[in-house]
This record gives structure tokens, sequence and C-alpha cells, in this order.
């Protein structure tokens, strides 16, 4: 396979790279599809698409607007598509929620990941759920509010002084006889549950489908190590879509944007704080890269400074957005891509 062109520098102090032939390469494979069992999950609804118009004036795009996934299941995150699908390919496989349940009930089985913090309450979600129990490691630098959100669904916290990296190794490393790693970043030889997570999340994109059935132009996606990414890109890479894909990551943990710009995977430095610690990752997923290398066509680093304002700006128009949901604005400011039909910012967290 010929590698894809790519074009990287920095602008001030940004990082970003392009891949001008992403657009024609097409996902491999057979995707699975996890919405009927997440319709089937207590509380389901489909998350909100809120249309932006002024803004879109601003930044000269056809139309803005927001998957809003900032009240999922009533938790603040898209995390627990990813972790619901995953929980019920390694335990079940089940057809329904209520199944899986039954499959289940009376097991002694500890749910066990870490976290930067909403994956993991998901995850103790979950486990509170179906009457099981949970075990989150947490790195260094978390805010107490997203650890005690965690505590509060009944998870056994292990607070560490590490990077997130590190907290996912301890992880991995004390999981024994009874315990089950619901993990959503790959290594080699981890591959299984982080391409369940991927595939669960699928289940935000085919709400979009069915929100916005045509002219989407451009989706701004937050990175982390990959896993969203991946499975926007693997949504839109099918014959016949000609959607464009954007990755928003901070300055300071621009895995995606650092990799792309070199064709192989980069590990960075994530020691510096930021205001987006849920995409404060040092290395990309090992099943995410393939996809990103492939078929994402540009990444984008920005400031905790510009995340401020696009979160503020979002919440003057009544979007009430966290500070990895603004950085999809932030990002899409950062650039020069303005597309004439509709741009989709999707908003993971409040």
């Amino acid at each position: 396979m010929n590698e894809p062109r790519r074009t990287a520098g920095l602008r001030g102090p940004r990082p970003w790279a392009t891949n001008p032939e992403a657009a024609g390469w097409i996902a491999p494979g057979v995707r699975e599809s996890a919405l009927e069992f997440h319709r089937s999950m207590p509380g389901y609804a489909v998350t909100p698409l809120v249309e932006v118009p002024a803004l879109a004036g601003s930044l000269g795009v056809g139309s803005l607007w927001v998957k809003d996934e900032s009240n999922r299941f009533g938790l603040p995150a898209f995390k627990v598509l990813g972790a619901s699908w995953a929980v019920n390919r390694a335990l079940g496989p089940a057809r329904t929620f209520a199944e899986l349940a039954a499959l289940v009930a009376g097991r002694r089985i500890t749910l066990v990941t870490a976290t930067d913090g909403n994956h993991g309450r998901a995850l103790a979600y979950l486990a509170r759920l179906l009457g099981l129990r949970s075990r989150i490691y947490i790195p260094a630098g978390l805010p107490a509010e997203p650890v005690q959100a965690i505590r509060d669904e009944g998870a056994d916290v292990v607070s560490t002084d590490l990077s997130y990296d590190d907290a996912v190794r301890a992880a991995a490393a004390s999981v024994h006889a009874d315990d089950v790693l619901i993990q959503d970043t790959a290594w080699p030889g981890y591959e299984d549950v982080p391409r369940s997570i991927v595939a669960g999340y699928s289940t935000l994109f085919a709400e979009l489908d069915e929100q916005h059935p045509a002219g989407i132009g451009l989706v701004v996606v937050p990175a982390g190590v990959g896993s969203l990414l991946q499975s926007a890109i693997e949504h839109y890479r099918t014959p016949g879509r000609r959607t464009s894909i954007l990755a928003a990551e901070p300055v300071t943990a621009a895995c995606v944007t650092e990799s792309l710009a070199a064709g192989h995977p980069v590990t960075v430095d994530t020691s510096a704080p930021t205001i987006m610690a849920g995409l404060n990752c040092g290395t990309v997923s090992t099943i995410a890269w393939p996809a990103i290398r492939n078929g994402l066509d540009a990444a984008v680093a920005v400031t905790d400074a510009e995340t401020r304002a696009a979160q503020a700006l979002l919440h003057s128009h009544h979007v009430h957005t966290g500070p990895c949901g603004a950085a999809t604005l932030a990002a899409l400011q950062a650039t020069e891509l303005r597309p004439p039909t509709a741009v989709i910012l999707v908003n993971t967290e409040r």
C-alpha cells in the first residue's frame, strides 16, 4: 500500500496535518451495528442535533450543527455507547439489554478500566445497572468532581499519580480471575474490546444519518486516543459518501496530529495540564491508527484559551458544552475548511 501524501507543520504554536488522499479511501470490512441494542436500554433517546445559524454565517459555511451528547442515558457524555456495547460483547452477547442483565445475574464480575473521566463513569453506571462491581483507575490531575461522580455510581476508585497511559497499564496489570477489562484504547494483544467500543460509538453516527440525511460536508470530532474518530472515519469512508473529517485535540496532547504528520504513531508527552482532560492522551489506539492514517482528512491542535473562547461562544448560542466538545469549534475556527454544505460539530460532553 502506498503511504498517503501529507502536509504538516506549525502555524504559530499550532500542530496541524492534512492527508489530501483521505477522501478516496474506503474503510474495509463489515461494521457492526449497536443501534438496536442501545434502543433496548432503559432511558434511550436520540440526542439532539442543534442548528446554530449565526455561527454558520460568521464562519462562512453552508450551515452549522451540533450533535449534542451532553445528556446520553442521563450521563454527561457519549462514552456509554461504546462501554455498553463492549460489555455486551464481552459478557454476552445478548440481543437486548434485558437479556444481558439476565445472563450476568448472580455472577461475581468486576468491570475494570482506567479513565480520564467519562468512560470510567459510564462503565461504573453500567456495572450498577447490571448488578456488577467496578474498579476504576484514575490518572493524576483529574478534578475532584468527575472522580466523585464515578464514586457515586458505586465504583471502587483507585487514584494514582500516573499519566493516563500509565494508568491504563496499571488497570490492565491489576486484572485477575473475576475481572473483565473494558478499556477504550487498544495495544498489541488487547484489541477485541476496543473494537467493540468503536462499534458502539457507531450509534451516534447512525442517528446523524437519520437527523441530517444528506449534504454533510464536514464532521469535526474530538480525538483523544482516536476511538470515536475511528468510528467516524469508518462510518463516512464508505462508497458514495463525500464527508470530510477533522480531528480536534489539545496542543499539549496532539498525538493524532503528530502521528498523521509523521505517517506513523507518535507518543507525545502529556504532563502539561489542559482543560480538555478527556483529550489528554499521549498515544493513538493501535486499532484506530490504520483508519486515521488512511481516512482522516485533517487534524489540528488548539490551545486552552481558544477552547475557552469557543466554549463561551457556544454557550452564548445556548449550546452547553464542556471543553472537549468546544474544541471542535476551536479547531474549525483554526482551519481554512469552509464547506458550502453542512458542518457537524460533535459535542462529546458537558
